[in-house]
């Protein structure tokens, strides 16, 4: 039997990325406790009915923050403008090293994700036409 995906992540980062995915991961739970985890992709990765192809959220640290990634972002609203592009649908919140974690706003940008899994699904390669025109990606 597989360990627990964020204790295995954990080992791979330093204590205080471990303290902001701990933190992470409760949000995302919270949100959503219907999503699967594992490590993926070299992220720490959330999905539905375990289709990885499709993951909704990820998160992973750099040097200078811990990253919260989703693979549609280019559909969430982003009421706080925290989102940076990423690939032509991927976006970004990063969440400097020592900073906190609005768990309640993670929780809705997942919640919201994953209310629009299925119309990213349905649409994919129009969105990422649209992001890449949008985003010069």
């Amino acid at each position: 039997m597989a360990g627990d995906p964020l204790e295995e992540y954990l080992a791979l980062y330093d204590e205080a990325a471990g303290r902001l995915f701990v933190e992470l991961d409760g949000a995302i739970r919270a949100a959503a406790p219907e999503l699967d985890s594992a490590i993926k992709y070299r992220l720490l990765s959330y999905t539905v009915e375990r289709d990885w192809r499709h993951w909704v959220c990820a998160v992973n640290a750099t040097k200078s923050a811990v990253c919260l990634r989703f693979l549609w972002g280019v559909l969430l609203d982003d009421p706080l403008g925290v989102l940076r592009p990423g690939t032509s649908t991927l976006m970004t919140w990063d969440i400097p090293r020592g900073g906190e974690i609005d768990t309640a706003a993670v929780g809705g940008y997942v919640r919201e994700a994953l209310d629009r899994r299925e119309h990213f699904l349905a649409n994919a390669d129009e969105i990422s036409a649209a992001a890449r025109e949008r985003y010069g990606r």
